[in-house]
């Protein structure tokens, strides 16, 4: 199964947010243990950085976070047609309907996402990570 992970999701993971962190953790483990692929967009990675950097406010405890994120994840690439395809999207933000798009052109599965309502028209089903877990480690 590949997934597309929404932001909120790492960065509630990384930054130990509550009540969303536990999680957010277990789909990343869940990615590190090869139960499934996961993925983030290259622009997710400056989104990343900069908040992680806010709030840790040091740069090499950030650069070792996203290094050991990266080992885990791969990182889907942002490309012209994605940029203008997402304006054409039945979806209420440009954001929302550029991560859709991503989705949809590297065959994701599903994106993880807590904002379910932002994905109405997505191509790709948005799922929270509880319902992803669900999937991957609830049968064991």
């Amino acid at each position: 199964m590949k997934l597309l992970i929404d932001t909120s999701i790492i960065l509630d993971a990384l930054i130990n947010r509550e009540p969303w962190a536990g999680a957010a953790q277990n789909v990343i483990l869940a990615i590190a243990e090869e139960k499934a692929e996961g993925y983030i967009t290259a622009s997710s990675v400056t989104d990343i950085y900069y908040i992680l950097h806010k709030h840790l406010k040091n740069r090499d405890q950030v650069k070792q976070a996203l290094i050991g994120l990266l080992t885990v994840v791969g990182v889907f690439n942002v490309n012209e047609s994605d940029c203008v395809d997402a304006f054409d999207m039945p979806m209420s933000e440009y954001e929302y309907s550029l991560l859709a798009c991503f989705g949809n052109r590297h065959k994701a599965d599903l994106i993880v996402t807590r904002n379910l309502k932002d994905f109405v028209g997505s191509p790709v089903k948005a799922v929270e990570p509880c319902e992803v877990l669900n999937d991957l480690i609830g049968n064991e």
